[in-house]
């Protein structure tokens, strides 16, 4: 039966309620379009070819279908041809749009101007969130921001209107937020340079952090590729009420599959749990499945994102949804690799922590754990917000309990900080009265921005160095990751629970069954926050800060300075030379952790994210070196002093001898910066050995030429001394699924040969052999022309 139109949808809702009934022709349903966006009115929704995919291929399989396989397999650059196996294939693919913020936009366009392309093929947006730091209040730091970053946002501004990409000014709001206002929508397929891209995941779409190569591909519309994901079933019973919340449900998982259970996954959320969470909780479930390592997560079509489509001036949008409904929910017996049931009547308030996001422990045990762990009890920071929960539901929820606060004379003995999501949330609380009851409980609104969750921290209260324990509705907590000191125990959770116990100031105190002292010497006990999903009136979208691209664009000046110490133009990578990697120096072994923060840190940093050789003296400052168990201090093996790894590398490559990484379990995990792999490539590295990877982290290596090898026995991590040389043997006959053999040379004359396995297919073996997959892109172009 073929599917009818949102105009069809229309005339029926208009004509129903009457007492005449009209026959809506099927050619009136075929001519009418929607809009991807209010943005973009002549780019439109094509679920008719996401029918035709799945029905193509689930012929071809001959098996019902996850939500997650039908949007994936329903973008296919060819449905009846492609190899598809679980697990094991990779699927070049057709993404609807791309979204990359500030950081890693600079990085991104400087390799799409490298391309030579004169417009992006899909539709591309810039959204400025990473780059404002959170120092005395919001309207203060926007400024400050403006003045400084000058130089970056002129660039981006104008590459953007060069080459056709929107562009989301300081000010309007952190990525995700903004596309779940108004670019995700059920079945969409996103990419975006920001590994918490999944966030629009909540309107049911399928939305994949990336590193910038991978977007220039999907720019300059060249078939993207992605290991076909298994799919892990998350099935929810029961419904949520009292003090747990959607962060709970995701904390719960990430306590269940650590940070590397979801990798080479989408977690598919299901059951009848599922219509008790708003549209905004899916996202922020879906958001966090960043820190299980999963491709992205995903919930199914309902009304509660059809509420939210409304809701955001996107109503024709929920009526197409509606018409193709059978598309955007997940077949009858469909099969996951793996499934986890929660129920969400027995769910009790989480919270994660210290130092990773998947140590998991009930609200009403954290005190006693951390007195135990010896962990600082008394909490000096309370932070919510942040991409992750930012919603209007988040900060009415997080209002009712400091309204509850204030009735008694209490005010948050924690210092208290208040980040909106986007513009619009912003303007809607100030309206409504929340950002002001916030603020009488102590509160301090910042900028709409990422702000302290990625280290923009302008911190004063403590020292370097100094024990403390703060507790935010953020997803990511590793060491230093907030204000850069590595002793601070940052622990995440809900904004009601971070809000609950910035009050009492300590975590010892559980809202659930603990009283509160009023001014008044009597004792109370917090109740359960209440609060609408949706504000009652339409959201205020406040100023108006998005700069359309211009229709033609090809006479816009984009200035990269050549003094500049903020961009920097792209040099071409060196070719594979054709010979076998001798020899090679070990710049560092790892030990434990190390993730994208570890290898090219944020924070201060952020601001050299355009300039590749400026931002390589980051390079790996925070892995800790097993060799004497510090950070950012290796031995280098020419001369034999101790010294900064970047220091140690740039002496390597002066001196022409090529250098390679030896990483532990999950080695890249975390954000999608592609700077992490940039920076080894730009100074002489080769090679990254580890136990596994994380999948973003993995592909940006071989995107930037670089080799991503794992131990075929991990016990061989332990064969390999940071005073070795190492040869990669057999390069020539470099081949999909065959082993690499691996001489370790140590310094007594002794030799072993271990083997190393590899992910690389065809395509991205010519990435290496070029010297980058930009190289590549490039070479085919000139063929082609």
């Amino acid at each position: 039966m073929a599917p009818y139109c949102v105009l069809a949808a229309r005339l029926r809702h208009a004509l129903n309620g009457g007492i005449r009934r009209y026959h809506v022709a099927p050619v009136l349903c075929q001519r009418a379009k929607v809009a991807m966006s209010h943005f973009e009115p002549n780019e439109y929704i094509n679920y008719e070819k996401l029918e035709k995919n799945i029905n193509i291929v689930r012929k071809r399989l001959d098996r019902p279908l996850t939500l997650s396989e039908k949007i994936v397999y329903g973008h296919l650059d060819d449905p009846a041809k492609q190899e598809i196996e679980r697990g094991k294939t990779y699927l070049r693919l057709r993404p609807d749009r791309v979204a990359m913020q500030d950081a890693t936009a600079q990085m991104a366009m400087l390799q799409f101007i490298s391309s030579g392309l004169p417009k992006v093929a899909v539709p591309s947006t810039i959204h400025c969130d990473h780059l404002i730091e959170a120092q005395s209040g919001g309207e203060k730091d926007l400024r400050r921001a403006k003045d400084i970053n000058q130089e970056v946002y002129n660039f981006l501004a104008t590459a953007g209107a060069k080459y056709g990409v929107g562009f989301w000014k300081p000010g309007s709001g952190i990525i995700h937020q903004i596309i779940l206002e108004n670019y995700s929508y059920p079945g969409v397929m996103l990419i975006g340079t920001d590994s918490h891209t999944p966030n629009g995941g909540g309107l049911g779409g399928i939305c994949i952090g990336v590193g910038g190569a991978d977007a220039v591909d999907v720019m300059a519309g060249i078939p993207w590729e992605l290991k076909c994901p298994k799919v892990i079933g998350v099935k929810l019973t029961g419904k949520l009420s009292g003090w747990s919340s959607p962060k709970d449900v995701i904390l719960k998982v990430a306590g269940i599959l650590t940070v590397k259970g979801g990798t080479g996954a989408i977690i598919e959320y299901h059951g009848p749990g599922v219509d008790s969470i708003s549209c905004t909780g899916m996202a922020t479930i879906c958001n966090m499945g960043a820190e299980i390592g999963a491709t992205t997560s995903i919930f199914p079509y309902n009304e509660r994102m059809k509420k939210y489509l409304g809701k955001t001036g996107r109503a024709d949008i929920a009526a197409l949804a509606d018409e193709f409904k059978q598309h955007l929910v997940p077949d009858s017996g469909c099969q996951y690799d793996q499934v986890i049931e929660i129920n969400l009547s027995e769910l009790k308030p989480h919270i994660n922590g210290p130092f990773t996001p998947d140590l998991a422990h009930p609200v009403s045990d954290i005190g006693a754990v951390a007195e135990k762990e010896g962990w600082p009890v008394d909490i000096r920071v309370g932070l919510i917000g942040s991409c992750t929960n930012s919603s209007y539901e988040d900060m009415g929820r997080s209002a009712a309990v400091a309204k509850q606060a204030l009735a008694h004379g209490l005010k948050c003995k924690s210092q208290f900080t208040i980040t909106p999501g986007s513009e619009q949330i912003r303007a809607t609380i100030e309206r409504d009265g929340y950002a002001q009851i916030l603020r009488d409980v102590g509160g301090l609104v910042l900028a709409n921005a990422c702000g302290p969750c990625i280290g923009q921290w302008d911190r004063k209260d403590i020292k370097k160095g100094e024990k403390n324990t703060i507790v935010t509705s953020y997803n990511r907590n590793f060491t230093g990751r907030n204000d850069a000191n590595p002793e601070t125990h940052a622990f995440v959770t809900s904004p009601e629970i971070v809000t609950a116990l910035s009050i009492a100031g300590t975590l010892k105190f559980n809202p659930e069954t603990d009283y509160l002292t009023g001014t008044d010497g009597k004792k109370f006990k917090l109740e359960a926050p209440d609060a609408d999903e949706l504000p009652k009136l339409d959201f205020d979208p406040g100023q108006d800060t998005y700069q359309y691209p211009p229709k033609d664009g090809s006479g816009q000046h984009v200035d990269v300075s050549p003094t500049s110490q903020r961009l920097q133009l792209l040099e071409p990578f060196d070719k594979w030379d054709g010979k076998d990697l001798e020899d090679m120096l070990i710049l560092i072994k790892v030990k434990g952790k190390c993730t994208t923060d570890h290898i090219s840190a944020a924070g201060p940093w952020l601001k050299f994210r355009g300039h590749l050789d400026n931002i390589s003296n980051n390079l790996l400052i925070g892995a800790i070196n097993i060799e004497n168990g510090k950070a950012n201090s290796v031995r280098n093996a020419l001369t034999q002093e101790f010294g900064p790894v970047p220091d140690t590398a740039r002496y390597y490559k002066k001196m022409g001898v090529k250098w390679a990484v030896i990483g532990d379990e999950n080695y890249g995990e975390g954000s999608s910066r592609e700077h992490a792999a940039l920076e080894p490539r730009h100074l002489g590295g080769r090679v990254i050995i580890t136990k596994s990877f994380a999948r973003i982290h993995e592909t940006n290596l071989k995107k930037q030429g670089l080799l991503p090898l794992t131990f075929a026995d991990p016990a061989d991590y332990n064969k390999i001394h940071p005073v070795d040389k190492l040869s990669i043997v057999g390069l020539a006959d470099f081949a999909p699924g065959k082993p690499l053999k691996c001489i370790i040379k140590h310094p007594n004359g002794s030799q072993e040969t271990i083997m190393l396995n590899h992910t690389f297919n065809e395509s991205q073996i010519e990435w290496f052999q070029a010297g980058s997959a930009l190289n590549r892109m490039k070479e085919l172009q000139q063929k082609s022309s």
